[in-house]
């Protein structure tokens, strides 16, 4: 396996409110994938934590877009960020092929960004959302390029200016985490900026809430790894949804 190029930001969206699931995410990524090369940077506006070698908390502003600004500030445009949103959460991690992806991927000048899980609209409709073209690496793994945002939501690698420009292009005002899937379509990917998706999929991840409520496999899921839940995420949806098939 190629190895990891030092440590990745992991910029998490978040906020107090979803504490119990952030601390989800974090340590399904330790169980899954013991040795993984991200430092997760969390924001949060009181509920400060400890940090550690693995977690860094930022003091950030109440809004989506300032938190994730704020969170981008002293890195640089061609750094490599992991961009992980709370409301995902790795279920299945083939770790040593997903390592080697990203490996490569940071080695490549041509690469702005690359998601391992293709699922939905970039499985479904590739003519609407990828080019036709293919591109191999070294080790013959295939990667299509993306046209636009689509699933922009999953956790990927990706350099800190194209999350940088996303957001500084959404409004400064964001009423919901589900209202940036439509505001994001508003703002042009630029062409320069890079993005790709591997032909096959290397991952399965579970939504962790949907409109606000938690989802039932996300619930199981917390409750199964001990972690305490808030009142507020007591009352699962009774959906079971993830992305991504292996």
């Amino acid at each position: 396996v190629m190895s990891l190029p030092g440590k990745i930001k992991a910029i998490v969206l978040t906020c107090d409110r979803w504490r119990a699931i952030t601390r989800h995410l974090i340590l399904k990524y330790e169980r899954l994938w013991p040795d993984h090369p991200f430092v997760f940077h969390v924001p949060y506006q009181e509920l400060r934590g400890t940090d550690t070698d693995r977690i860094k908390y930022h003091a950030a502003p109440e809004d989506i877009k300032g938190t994730i600004l704020h969170l981008l500030a002293d890195i640089d445009d061609e750094e490599w960020i992991y961009w992980c949103v709370d409301d995902k959460y790795p279920i299945q991690l083939p770790t040593d092929k997903v390592t080697s992806l990203i490996s490569h991927a940071m080695r490549s000048p041509g690469i702005d960004g690359l998601l391992f899980c293709r699922c939905r609209a970039l499985l479904s409709i590739p003519a609407l959302t990828l080019h036709p073209k293919k591109v191999k690496n070294l080790f013959g793994d295939v990667y299509l390029e993306r046209k636009g945002w689509w699933q922009i939501w999953i956790h990927q690698i990706m350099r800190a200016k194209v999350l940088r420009h996303l957001f500084k292009h959404l409004p400064d005002h964001i009423p919901s985490a589900k209202a940036m899937d439509d505001l994001k379509d508003d703002v042009p990917k630029l062409p320069e900026h890079r993005l790709f998706v591997t032909e096959k999929n290397y991952a399965v991840f579970g939504e962790s809430t949907r409109r606000g409520m938690i989802t039932q496999n996300c619930y199981e899921s917390i409750v199964d790894s001990g972690i305490e839940l808030p009142e507020w995420f007591q009352q699962p949806n009774g959906e079971y949804v993830t992305l991504g098939k292996l």
